[in-house]
């Protein structure tokens, strides 16, 4: 089963490592981490995603309480918005029919091209960026750069 968790901790040294250590000593796999500052504050939101049964994510959600950097931890059991951001490289020498469509139905844009290629930029759900880049795969992609996830409460 996928999870998330959201964990706002305070910027000090080691506080990644100790959240790290809390899913390695439990034999649970990290699918994605993205970390960011939140803007004027000394904290930083961490955003994980992972894949595990229910007991074993309570257990890290509590010991994630118990860490003394951290000021609060959010899990998906809540109402929350979650996205991730896909970037895609490809040729100006593919055939570029039904592009167009491609990137309205997946709120996609053009983030950057030059003489050479161009880079396409989606942002949604874990699921729909899945199926945005099996989508675009008919273009023959150069590259594929793919975000963790962010999460917000409601």
């Amino acid at each position: 089963m996928r999870r998330v968790i959201s964990a706002i901790v305070l910027n000090e040294h080691g506080v990644l490592s100790r959240i790290v250590g809390l899913f390695s000593g439990r034999g649970y796999n990290i699918d994605s981490l993205t970390v960011a500052p939140i803007p004027q504050s000394e904290f930083s939101r961490v955003t994980i995603t992972t894949s595990g049964d229910a007991r074993v994510f309570e257990q890290i959600v509590k010991q994630l309480h118990k860490l003394i950097p951290t000021y609060k931890v959010i899990d998906d059991s809540g109402e929350y918005v979650e996205k991730e951001m896909a970037l895609i490289k490809i040729s100006l020498n593919e055939d570029f029919s039904g592009l167009d469509a491609i990137l309205k139905s997946y709120n996609a844009i053009v983030a950057n091209a030059n003489e050479q290629y161009i880079i396409i930029m989606g942002c949604d759900n874990s699921a729909r960026i899945d199926c945005f880049i099996k989508v675009m795969k008919k273009y023959n992609p150069i590259q594929i750069v793919r975000s963790g996830s962010v999460m917000m409460e409601v």
